[in-house]
């Protein structure tokens, strides 16, 4: 087990902002950053501070559509925590 790598995952999931991002990317599969600013009731450089972060840790992925930037997650381990915390 990787206990640094695994320990740094934890820390980027352990913010409710988040927390909270991950969960709508997990229930729209894809979202851009004006949505999720609208979603989460946030400002646009608070939203993209913690996006930043997760792309940072190889959480989340970055697709240009043009202007907007969608995220979408890349690592399979965020799906089945947020399974385990849901319970």
């Amino acid at each position: 087990m990787d206990y640094l790598k695994n320990s740094d995952l934890l820390k980027a999931l352990g913010h409710p902002v988040r927390l909270q991002i991950i969960e709508g990317l997990l229930h729209y599969d894809e979202c851009n950053v004006n949505k999720i600013v609208d979603k989460l009731n946030l400002p646009q450089s608070t939203v993209s501070q913690h996006l930043k972060i997760l792309k940072n840790q190889g959480i989340i992925i970055p697709r240009n559509d043009g202007v907007k930037k969608c995220y979408r997650i890349i690592d399979d381990r965020v799906f089945k925590i947020i399974e385990i915390l849901r319970k």
